[in-house]
Order: C-alpha cells, then structure tokens, then sequence
C-alpha cells in the first residue's frame, strides 16, 4: 500500500521537538501520573505506564524521578491531581488539529488553547469536529532505504495491520494501540530500529500548505505544542516550507 510523503515532515517535527527537550519531562511526568493513577503503579498490568516509562527513559529521566512520580499518582506522596482533555480545530487552509492537554485546570487551559488558536489564524472546534480524520493507532516510521521485505514479514507476523511505503520511500507499520507494545517487541528482536515508534492519531488524509499559508501553520503548531499544559499536537497540515 502507498502513503504519502511524510518523512519531511516527520524529521523536522523530530528536529522541533529535540530543540524543546526541556519541556520533554514536564510531558511525560503528566503522561506517567496520569497513566499510573489510571491503571495502577504495576508495569507489568499497565501498557500505558510502560509506555510512559518507556519515554521517561529516553529523555533520560533518572529511576528515583519515575518511581516518585508513579508514588505520588498512586497515592503513595502527596501529588497534583491532572485531569487529560482533547481539544479539536482548524488551522490554516482549514487543516485539522487536536491538541491533547493534561491539566490541574480546565478553565485555564482552555482559555490558552482558544487565545492560541483565535491569534494565529485558526479557530477552536467543537468534540468530534475534526477527529474523525484521524484514526488512532501504533504507529512505527523506518528511514527510506530499509528493508521492507523483513519490515513487513516481522510486522505482519506480530500483528500489525498494515505496512505502508509513502511517496518519498519512508516505509510505516501500522497497528492497533493495543498490539503495539507486541510489534515494538518483535521489530527489535529482528533488528529493525523505528526512527519513530508509538502511539498516535495519524491522518488519514493531508492538506498541503506552502509558502506563506506553511509558514502560519508551523506558527500556530509551535504555540500549541509550547502551551504549559500540551501533552501532544496532531494534525494533517503537509508543510512545505
């Protein structure tokens, strides 16, 4: 199956995100509290909280700054209670954005979302505006160049839905939430390292903007994904700047 050209795009969202790794902990502190009250402080019962750990790890969060989180979302310290909440609107050209927040305050939040989106050229929608374009999934991107054949055989094999090969070579798998830890597990045992592996809202169509109309949207995604209480920023904005 083919996709489209995302390895553009997927590189420099990579490159945004390595210049904001400050905010990288603040992030994933939430996603852990909020995951381990959920669904308890056990990794071995709780995808989510591996996954977050997982992430923790990669940022290179010390051992004693999980555990204190994960003790405090349990009720073992006391802690901030967040609460998660997903945002839906548009960006420029009409393009899709959700905007997942984790927050010890509605009220706020929504207000900084709303100004947000009303100063750069977009506008906040209602529930279920605009998510129906996106489809919840595993989501695992290989540099153009890899070994489909292997890629797709040991993707196929663990239970991913589909491997796509987009337009400028990069080569996705796609899975359900819930199979990716076991495609994850798989992909490595066979060597085959993701440039980007987890779970996401991907498009499932694109808008394409360029010029001065890509130059806006990366403007109003930047504020968004710099907004304290942002979790996560999907779109389908393909931005050719």
């Amino acid at each position: 199956m083919a996709g489209h050209s995302k390895w553009a795009n997927i590189q420099h969202r990579k490159g945004r995100q390595d210049e904001k790794r400050g905010k990288v902990w603040t992030r994933v502190i939430r996603e852990i509290m909020v995951a381990a009250r959920q669904g308890g402080g056990d990794v071995a019962t709780n995808p989510r909280l591996r996954l977050a750990i997982d992430k923790a790890k990669a940022a290179n969060m010390p051992a004693d700054t999980i555990k204190r989180n994960v003790d405090k979302a349990t009720g073992n310290l006391e802690g901030v209670s967040y609460e998660e909440i997903r945002y839906e609107g548009y960006g420029i050209g009409g393009a899709a954005v959700i905007v997942d927040c984790m927050t010890d305050n509605r009220v706020r939040t929504v207000a900084e979302v709303r100004h947000a989106f009303s100063k750069y050229g977009g506008n906040l929608g209602t529930e279920g505006s605009v998510a129906f374009q996106f489809k919840h999934c595993g989501q695992f991107v290989f540099a153009p160049g890899s070994a489909e054949d292997k890629i797709m055989e040991v993707a196929l094999e663990a239970g991913a839905e589909d491997v796509v090969t987009d337009d400028d070579g990069a080569i996705e798998v796609l899975c359900a939430p819930g199979d990716f830890e076991a495609v994850k597990n798989a992909l490595e045992v066979a060597g085959l390292q993701a440039e980007v592996a987890e779970v996401t809202m991907r498009a499932e169509n694109t808008v394409e903007l360029s010029g001065e109309d890509a130059q806006r949207m990366q403007k109003l995604l930047d504020v968004l994904e710099d907004l304290d209480d942002a979790q996560e920023v999907y779109h389908n904005a393909n931005i050719n700047e």
